[in-house]
């Protein structure tokens, strides 16, 4: 018997004053997925492309954590105290790291996520937003009761630290830094949590800030959270409290140049590379990150935090909280709820809005005679001008398929398109469109019936699942035809090591009707065939089925076991660790998911899920150890999820719940 072990003690957790039972098995990454972070704040927060990892500091606790895509916790920077602002090197080697409470700069190794160097700025100059630009890494420093900017030159053998580079003013703070690789000779700063904001620009080509524009009260805003400068250097993008959007100025003279509207309360803002905007919220009831297509105020997505605490309100988005992956496939955001649980969100393809394409033709035609294609390209965001759709036509004489051309949709997103079939029979159109940063794909088709009388060969069962080993009839029927009255029928099951293979061939009955039966142990997709004759069209229909897997669990290890709240109770004395063990039919790489819930305040509750690796007979055990609470009902189950199980060659199948309770 292979036992798995599974640490309860450190799954432990509570479940809104209660305690839930977790599974710590590892779980194959899901899209927006969320992992709890171990940090007690967070100033800021960083993606390296190139080791793929995110970087997020915590004031509080004074460490710079490091994760993978995933979230997961690849190595944590200690003896930071008061970290807040993070700048990555061009070259992603190289974290800045601004140490409010050491009063220094200090650089980690990407790589190695270790510290590398440590730069004082001087007794009580307390930095705490960096940036990089014109050669050196500029910070926002707070000083003796007011703030100013300051620059670190590494360029030398001597690193050199010049202060109070804005001669201009004084700011009442660390202003807040911006740059961007657009703009590489310049720094915007901006008023942190200041009202109302001011802003100012700065040109630092020549080694010292001068500054180039300045505004008080921009766009009558106030309590300035977060700032990014955009890729193309023109606009900064800012973050306040009020008003409710992200407010963008330009930086030639800090005048205003849009917005995008969010809700209340912005408080984080980031920039993709491909100029797509993050803008973040501090929203108990409303969404919190908002995606948008460069200067295009409507949101092409949004991002509503659930509530994993106590409050009524759902989790929130963390100041200065967004941060792209250099490919804006990702997006990173670090939320926590009302017990100050710190979790890092990952969000998958948060640009790409969602597209429908239609493609109509005519269900009959006439041999090299025109016909035409219709329909239409949609999306909650607007195509650039001049998109375009591909038609591909597939007939007898171009049975791989023949590209026709390029149709352009109009304003409203309709298209048409002509074309003069040169063969009789089925003709199939196939409408593409293939998608841009900020829209996905879509396909769809039309099929015509040239010049030939159409008949119609139907397949039942299409859509039904059965358990597993069912015997199923399939019966296809065809429809009227002239001479040919033989009926094909192949079943494809799921699985590259079962290839689709003819199952019955034969003359239908005097109703039309030829019937095989099947015994299903994967799903499977049946066609039937009818490969037409001289006066009548072929005819093609699919049935896809599904077929279960069996699945069987059991728990042992418990004292006794009741009849209680409608179901059957195993008691487990809290020092005895419960053995779970799980049968399911086998397949190469498969994998069974296993859920744990807790009952609180009326509803079940899941506590954690997991995919477990199938032992190579179709069994898996448990053994759940640690000291679990008293007093709470449990109740534990293995599913087969298709696809997400390692496969797809069975339909999802949920095992029965076991339930069991933990006693003195």
């Amino acid at each position: 018997m292979r036992i798995r072990t599974l640490p309860a003690a450190t799954a432990l957790a509570v479940l809104f004053s209660s305690a839930a039972l977790a599974v710590t098995s590892a779980a194959p990454a899901l899209a927006d997925s969320s992992t709890v972070l171990p940090v007690k704040s967070t100033g800021d927060v960083v993606v390296d492309g190139v080791h793929q990892r995110v970087f997020i500091s915590d004031p509080t606790s004074g460490k710079v954590v490091a994760t993978d895509y995933s979230g997961t916790v690849v190595g944590t920077v200690d003896s930071l105290p008061g970290v807040r602002g993070l700048e990555l090197s061009a070259d992603s080697g190289t974290l800045y790291a601004a140490v409010e409470d050491a009063d220094a700069i200090v650089a980690i190794d990407t790589a190695t996520a270790t510290e590398a160097h440590r730069y004082p700025t001087g007794d009580g100059t307390q930095p705490e937003y960096p940036a990089l630009a014109g050669g050196k890494l500029w910070f926002g420093y707070r000083g003796s009761g007011s703030g100013n900017i300051g620059s670190l030159d590494l360029s030398a053998g001597d690193p050199v630290v010049a202060l109070h580079q804005d001669t201009t003013r004084t700011w009442n703070d660390a202003p807040i830094l911006g740059s961007s690789a657009g703009a590489p000779g310049t720094i915007v700063a901006g008023a942190s949590g200041q009202s109302p904001n001011e802003l100012a620009v700065y040109d630092v080509s020549s080694g010292s800030a001068n500054r180039t524009a300045y505004a008080w009260d921009p766009g009558s805003s106030s309590n300035l959270t977060d700032l990014a400068v955009t890729p193309d250097g023109k606009d900064v993008v800012t973050a306040s409290g009020a008003p409710y959007k992200q407010e963008v100025f330009k930086l030639s003279d800090l005048s205003e140049d849009g917005s995008y509207t969010t809700n209340p309360y912005p408080n984080a803002v980031d920039i993709a590379p491909n100029g797509a905007v993050a803008a973040g919220t501090f929203s108990w009831y409303d969404p919190d990150v908002h995606i948008f297509e460069p200067g295009v105020s409507t949101p092409v997505r949004q991002y509503d935090f659930p509530n994993t605490g106590t409050s009524s309100g759902s989790d929130t988005l963390a100041a200065s909280g967004l941060a792209w992956a250099p490919d804006a496939g990702k997006l990173f955001a670090v939320s926590y709820n009302a017990t100050d649980v710190y979790s890092l969100r990952v969000l998958d393809d948060p640009t790409k809005a969602d597209t429908t394409l239609t493609a109509t033709a005519p269900a009959t035609a006439t041999r090299a005679k025109s016909l035409g294609v219709t329909g239409k390209l949609t999306s909650n965001t607007v195509f650039p001008s001049g998109t375009t759709v591909s038609v591909t036509r597939t007939d007898d004489e171009s049975p791989a398929g023949k590209a026709l051309g390029k149709a352009t949709i109009g304003a409203d997103g309709s298209y048409t398109f002509a074309d003069t079939p040169p063969a009789g029979g089925k003709v199939t159109y196939t409408v593409g469109y293939a998608g841009d940063e900020y829209h996905a794909g879509a396909t769809a088709t039309s099929t015509v019936n040239v010049t030939r009388t159409a008949t119609m060969v139907t397949l039942n069962n299409n859509g039904k699942v059965y358990a597993y080993n069912s015997a199923v009839k399939f019966t296809a029927h065809l429809g009227t035809t002239y001479k040919n009255r033989t009926v094909a029928i192949y079943a494809n099951p799921y699985g590259a090591d079962k290839p689709e293979k003819l199952v019955k061939s034969g003359t239908v009955d005097s109703s039309g009707n030829l019937s095989v039966t099947l015994s299903l142990t994967r799903d499977t997709k049946l066609t039937a065939k009818f490969t037409g004759d001289t006066r009548y069209a072929l005819a093609t229909a699919i049935s896809t089925v599904g077929a279960q897997v069996k699945v069987s669990t059991a728990l042992s290890g418990y004292y006794t076991s009741k009849t209680a709240w409608s179901q059957t109770y195993r008691y487990f004395h809290k020092s005895k660790d419960p053995v779970y063990d799980t049968t399911m039919t086998p397949y190469p790489g498969r994998k069974y998911k296993v859920e744990m819930q807790g009952y609180y305040q009326g509803a079940w509750r899941t506590t954690h899920s997991a995919y477990l690796v199938l032992g190579s007979g179709g069994k898996d055990t448990l053994e759940l150890m640690g000291t679990p609470p008293t007093g709470v009902r449990f109740r534990v189950r293995s599913s087969y999820i298709d696809t997400t199980s390692g496969d797809n060659v069975n339909s999802t199948t949920h095992g029965t719940w076991k339930y069991l309770i933990f006693t003195s």
